[in-house]
């Protein structure tokens, strides 16, 4: 009966990220820990769910034209070669992974947190960023790209979270000029690569529950569909505050205790 439970789970977190926009991860990682799963299994399998599930998603935007190619370069510059040196130092640093589970819940703490008060400001950082419109900015705006690649790259490859709320704020900061659209359609082809090449090097560590993978995988893929087709109908300005919450209650449960 376990596969049921898990194939509703995946279906309930689809239908949510669905409705709302707001990545899987965010969602996915503490219920699995509320499951009984390790924070190591936990991570690696949400991971390699959250990959797989977005890169139809990255298909679509770019057929639309949607994703600059050259700021995923410039993230993938940084955020790559991190997760692969997080995923190294997990391995060689530790001798065994219960000895990083610690590690990885505090890293999921904080990215909960920090994935609330995306949320939660979105509307405040969109405001904001004009101030990153300045030529002295625009000037260095590549390599502080960059930077928030090594940033999401270290922090994702540890939490599986940020690649979605997180990423799309950095995006509006340092980006003021792209349409809601292309923030959007670059952030999710951004993520692709990112949780992939995170969910492999988890994969190579043995973190991956590949059964537990298929089942999330059956219930979100549809659930993800039918959610986006109601939320023109849902009162966002509701759920997104609620569903903050609920992430900074989370995020302070794994960060501090």
């Amino acid at each position: 009966m376990d596969i049921l439970l898990y194939i509703a789970a995946g279906a309930a977190v689809g239908f949510i990220v669905g409705i709302t926009g707001i990545g899987g991860g965010a969602l996915m990682t503490p219920l699995l820990l509320l499951f009984g799963f390790p924070p190591q299994i936990a991570v690696g399998t949400d991971l390699m769910y959250a990959g797989l599930t977005k890169a139809g998603g990255a298909w679509s935007h770019h057929r639309q034209g949607h994703v600059r190619w050259d700021i995923v370069r410039l993230l993938a510059i940084g955020s790559i070669p991190a997760a692969l040196l997080t995923g190294l130092s997990l391995k060689y640093l530790f001798e065994h992974p219960d000895h990083y589970a610690t590690l990885l819940s505090n890293a999921l703490g904080v990215m909960l947190l920090l994935t609330a008060v995306s949320i939660l400001c979105r509307k405040t950082i969109q405001q904001q960023t004009s101030r990153f419109g300045s030529p002295a900015l625009a000037r260095y705006r590549g390599h502080f790209t960059v930077l928030m690649g090594v940033f999401l790259g270290v922090f994702v490859t540890l939490s599986s979270v940020g690649a979605g709320a997180i990423g799309t704020a950095i995006l509006m900061l340092f980006y003021p000029v792209l349409r809601s659209t292309h923030v959007v359609g670059t952030d999710i082809a951004h993520a692709v690569p990112l949780t992939l090449c995170a969910g492999f090097m988890h994969m190579y560590l043995g973190n991956v529950d590949f059964y537990l993978l298929g089942a999330l995988l059956i219930g979100s893929i549809p659930a993800i569909h039918l959610g986006s087709r109601i939320s023109r109908h849902m009162p966002e300005s509701i759920l997104k505050p609620v569903l903050a919450s609920l992430l900074m209650a989370l995020g302070a449960k794994y960060a501090f205790f």
